[in-house]
């Protein structure tokens, strides 16, 4: 086993202890402080706004596939929708969510079943909510900008694996004054977004969207693990820079 490989695992190990401690009730009882981020701001905001209006959410998952690296931007997605389809099941039209790849799409269907079962709504619950918009790049924005167009959606929440075309899908929402909150696993897509959109989720902002959203205490205790091991890591960085220098390494 390489050097490289044992430090990755001793990360992953480390990360799932973080995590296993900072979830047990004795270290929740203290509430945990964020960071401002503006864009949580605007879209629980939103989201009131969407209720009181009668006008709906989007939430678009992209086109990861759940057996690649890239699933985790997905996976980030999905809580993000059973939250936001939570606190919008009293407003006049539900959430919408596409994606990319089929997979998503039934699990984005179980993730709005489960958001009507949590707030005792069940009956309401239209699997046609979770859509497949398009298994190719193109096609699955050809699929999402009727939804931007036509479905009087005022804000949009993209959480996923995109490609560079999904500056079509920010284009579109500007263009009916919808707000958007955008965030990719995928440098073409942040480059994309962080210019097109109004409120771009910038690197490992992507991956706080459940804590930030009250989704569970597992997912404050994985920000709080982030940054210990951000701490550790740039340490360790910085006792190896030192070391090399004074000829230990």
């Amino acid at each position: 086993m390489s050097i490289e490989s044992i430090a990755g695992l001793v990360i992953v190990v480390a990360g799932m202890v973080l995590i296993l401690v900072f979830s047990l009730p004795f270290m929740n009882k203290k509430k945990t402080i964020f960071r401002p981020i503006p864009a949580f701001q605007y879209l629980r905001r939103g989201i009131g706004l969407a209720v009181e209006q009668g006008t709906r959410l989007h939430i678009s998952l992209g086109k990861g596939d759940l057996l690649s690296s890239n699933n985790t931007s997905a996976l980030v997605g999905l809580t993000a929708l059973e939250r936001v389809a939570r606190l919008s099941t009293a407003s006049d039209r539900p959430t919408i969510a596409t994606s990319g790849s089929g997979s998503l799409a039934i699990l984005s269907q179980d993730s709005l079943h489960a958001a009507y079962r949590t707030a005792n709504a069940a009956e309401q619950y239209d699997p046609d909510r979770g859509r497949l918009a398009g298994p190719t790049p193109f096609s699955y924005v050809a699929g999402v900008l009727p939804v931007v167009r036509s479905e009087h959606v005022s804000t949009h929440l993209l959480i996923g694996n995109f490609g560079p075309e999904i500056g079509l899908v920010t284009d579109e929402a500007d263009q009916v004054s919808a707000f958007t909150l955008a965030g990719s696993d995928s440098l073409p897509a942040q480059a994309v977004l962080y210019a097109t959109t109004q409120e771009p989720l910038i690197g490992e902002e992507l991956y706080a969207v459940p804590a930030y959203m009250q989704s569970g205490p597992i997912h404050t205790a994985s920000l709080r693990a982030q940054d210990i091991l951000r701490w550790g890591i740039a340490g360790a960085v910085l006792v190896g820079v030192i070391l090399k220098l004074v000829g230990v390494l």
